[in-house]
């Protein structure tokens, strides 16, 4: 075994290591993402998160879309005060 292929193993190596730390730190994203935005549901974004991690990315984007989304927020356009005015008025 010569030089270059102990080189050539070494940058196997850490490349299976980059990769294995990439895939956790991409598991733990939406996890980390619903636990930052105090998200009522975190707990189960994070199982998502590994599951979808776990089984090839199938649930990944739909746990870190769901991590986003907050539930009874206000849609866009909606005024806090519109149910006030009726019922004043």
């Amino acid at each position: 075994m010569n030089g270059l292929e102990i080189f050539a193993w070494i940058v196997l190596a850490v490349l299976l290591i980059a990769g294995v730390v990439i895939w956790f730190v991409l598991a733990m994203l939406p996890g980390r993402v619903a636990r930052a935005r105090n998200h009522p549901q975190a707990d189960a974004i994070n199982v998502a998160g590994w599951l979808g991690a776990l089984f090839g990315g199938v649930f990944w984007p739909l746990a870190l879309i769901w991590a986003f989304y907050k539930p009874g927020a206000q849609q866009a356009g909606d005024r806090p005060d519109a149910a006030g005015e009726a019922e004043a008025g």
